[in-house]
């Protein structure tokens, strides 16, 4: 009986054990299911959306960049693009097959197509730029993951058109260079989505949920540029590539009085809609980036820091021998013989090397390197493009006397385009140092003006009366001196040349390789336009900056101001410096007889190389304008050489420095000249001797020495 109650007893304990068990495991389902519906619930359904419904962005259209004047210069145009979904594509276990049918069609590699079609990314693009034999064998085939889209891209209608200012952008809607980078984030715009719902197994599903939020557009950005003239800037670079082959060429044309840029070229050039085809060398903006030793275009900023000073004025007196002797070491004088006495006027007309090494050594180290810091030399100008250079300044600390000299000239210091054309306009628009930009404002989708960019004055670096001095007497450089190729009929004209030897690695210049640049303004009274044209290397002879850069300027200054419609400054009878002009003639292949009679009937003088009866060739070349009474040298000895392409050494005996210079690279070989304690004077011996052959480039040495009764300075 005992046992009996026991064992009911312990039955109802495990009942009861049972019924608590049951009950906390019913309460926990509960509780579980409360957190799971009302507290986690939302989470989930967020979890269950993400698995149905694939995200795909939209990229909006890039804003369009204009020039100065509306005229469309990068727009974004709607092109298919091919896509990718990663997890649909693993899903249906066809990759491999898919890579392989992608590939046949983009003619793209299998395994490339394959790593980019599996990643472990919500999405990827594929290929962009669709033909419509793609998209409809794409359709056709219906591949699982693999979609098409509109997809804006960068169109750029000018070609090679202000290539260097607009840059370009990637596939990916994002700048890489020019103002598509500079202004990224304003061009952009804000990106958009497709929403689409997918099933389990990972197929769209028909008429299911279906979202398209509208990506918003970038804005517009309008430059300051003139499509006209940079046409013209960039019309007459070509003509200097294919007559000179320079290495490379620069022309940037500005607004003196607000900083504008309207046109900014360089040459070589490449297409944006093709940046891929072309080197990072080629794409290189080098009005901005590069730098070089300026020669006597530097000359303006040493004439303006003297003025402004005092240390001089137009009417002082100054004697050139030829050179000039700074602690110890002789500068000389382009001219071999130096320019004798002449005014303030003169040595900027002249360009006279050792008078601006007067100027700059009366200034000083501190009151010229408050102009040179002033104009900007050695800093950012803080032009709105990307990858601007800051030149090279010798510290101020670190100057010589000689350097100080130097620099008074153009040597030395290096500078970019860009900051000898913001230093000119500061000098001839009454002393106002301009910021320079390029962007003139940035506008919506509807037209409407967004922000506005107005003329920025830096500081006043010298005053208007300076301003006015130097105006005038750089307008001699045009009517009388080396300038004279700038010369524009109607218009007063005021500039500087400037033809610098190139550095060459190890210390020293160049005897062969030479800068050519000019850099001017017009009309002198009210200065409209300021512009530089800067060609490295010119082939060929002369290769002066009056004579290769200067009717570049000419060109594209004369149709721009016709074109904008600035009216003529003085009545068409007066005397035109072309007056005193005389276009050089074609004599080559003359007898000698023949060739000195049509020289001397275009008011020109000969001089003969060699001894033979035919002129072979002729410095300077035909179509060449130059002074009249100036000399032309005809070498009367046959050049071409044998097979192998050798010259023969001409007799340089009794000739000038400048004279066997030129007659060599005419020839195409290299003068290196010797002499004690420096070479001046005229030739003497050389070295090989006459008569020897040397092939291209071969080099001459030669021994110049000082006539009887000249002393030489040391």
């Amino acid at each position: 009986m005992f046992l009996l109650i026991t064992s009911k007893i312990e039955v109802r304990r495990k009942i009861t054990g049972l019924f608590f068990a049951l009950f906390f495991v019913f309460v926990f389902l509960q509780l579980r299911l409360v957190y799971l519906q009302i507290i986690k619930g939302t989470w989930y359904q967020h979890k269950a959306v993400e698995n149905r419904i694939r995200e795909i962005v939209v990229e909006p259209k890039r804003g369009i960049i204009y020039d100065r004047n509306g005229k469309e210069l990068a727009v974004s145009v709607s092109a298919d693009a091919c896509y990718a979904i990663p997890a649909e594509v693993r899903k249906s276990g066809k990759a491999k097959i898919i890579a392989r049918e992608l590939a046949h069609i983009f003619d793209m590699k299998e395994k490339e197509v394959y790593e980019q079609i599996t990643k472990e990314q919500h999405s990827v693009w594929l290929k962009f730029k669709l033909t419509k034999e793609q998209v409809k064998e794409l359709r056709e085939k219906n591949f699982a993951g693999i979609g098409v889209i509109p997809k804006p891209q960068r169109f750029y209608p000018k070609g090679n058109l202000a290539s260097h200012i607009l840059g370009f952008a990637g596939d990916y809607n994002q700048g890489l260079e020019g103002i598509e980078i500079a202004y990224d984030k304003q061009l952009a715009g804000i990106n958009g989505c497709l929403l689409v719902e997918y099933d389990a197994a990972g197929h769209e599903i028909p008429e299911s949920t279906r979202k398209y939020i509208q990506p918003e557009q970038g804005l517009n950005v309008v430059l300051t540029i003139d499509q006209t003239i940079q046409y013209l800037a960039e019309r007459e670079l070509d003509k200097i590539m294919q007559e000179r082959a320079p290495k490379s060429a620069t022309m940037i044309v500005m607004d003196p009085h607000t900083g504008e840029i309207l046109a900014l070229a360089n040459r070589p050039d490449f297409d944006p809609n093709q940046f891929q085809k072309q080197s990072e060398q080629v794409r290189r903006n080098r009005a901005v980036a590069d730098s070089y030793e300026p020669g006597s275009t530097f000359k303006i900023v040493t004439l303006a820091a003297a003025l402004e000073e005092g240390v001089t004025n137009r009417q002082e007196q100054f004697y050139d021998p030829g050179f000039i002797k700074v602690n110890g070491e002789t500068i000389h004088c382009w001219a071999g013989g130096g320019h004798g006495s002449q005014t303030l006027a003169e040595v900027v007309q002249n360009s006279c090397n050792p008078g601006f090494v007067t100027l700059g050594l009366r200034l000083g180290a501190q009151r010229f390197y408050k102009y040179i810091e002033g104009f900007g030399y050695g800093s950012k100008l803080g032009i709105d493009l990307p990858g601007e250079a800051r030149g090279i300044v010798i510290p101020e600390k670190q100057l010589k006397p000689v350097d100080l000299a130097t620099i008074s000239m153009g040597q030395a210091n290096s500078v970019t385009p860009l900051q000898m054309v913001t230093a000119m306009s500061a000098i001839v628009n009454g002393g106002k140092l301009m910021k320079p930009h390029v962007v003139k404002e940035l506008s919506n989708r509807e037209g409407d003006v967004v922000k506005k960019y107005q003329p920025q004055v830096v500081r006043q670096v010298i005053s208007e009366e300076t301003s006015r001095l130097e105006r005038e007497m750089l307008e001699a450089v045009v009517t009388k001196g080396s300038g004279r190729n700038a010369y524009i009929e109607g218009y007063s004209v005021g500039g500087k040349t400037g033809t610098a030897q190139k550095p060459v690695p190890g210390g020293g210049y160049s005897a062969t390789d030479y800068v050519a640049s000019f850099i001017g303004f017009a009309p002198v009274d009210d200065p409209e336009l300021v512009a530089i044209v800067v060609v490295d290397t010119p082939k060929g002879y002369p290769y002066y900056g009056g004579t290769v850069s200067a009717p570049a300027f000419k060109e594209v200054i004369r149709d721009s101001l016709r074109y904008l419609e600035v009216p003529v400054r003085y009545p068409q009878d007066e005397k035109k410096p072309d007056e005193e002009m005389s276009v050089v003639p074609l004599v080559i292949n003359l007898p000698v007889q023949e060739a000195d009679k049509v020289l001397k009937d275009a008011g020109l003088q000969s001089e003969h190389s060699g001894s033979g009866q035919t002129v072979y060739g002729q410095i300077p070349l035909d179509g060449i304008k130059v002074k009249k009474g100036s000399k032309v040298l005809l070498n009367l000895q046959k050049t071409e050489g044998d097979q192998n392409g050798e010259r023969v050494v001409p007799d340089l005996k009794g000739k000038s420095m400048r004279d066997a210079a030129e007659l060599l690279g005419m020839m195409g070989l290299v003068l290196i000249p010797e002499g004690e304690p420096f070479p001046t004077g005229i030739a003497g011996e050389q070295d090989p001797a006459p008569g020897t052959r040397l092939p291209h480039g071969g080099q001459v040495k030669v021994n110049f020495r000082a006539p009887p009764g000249v002393e030489v300075t040391p």
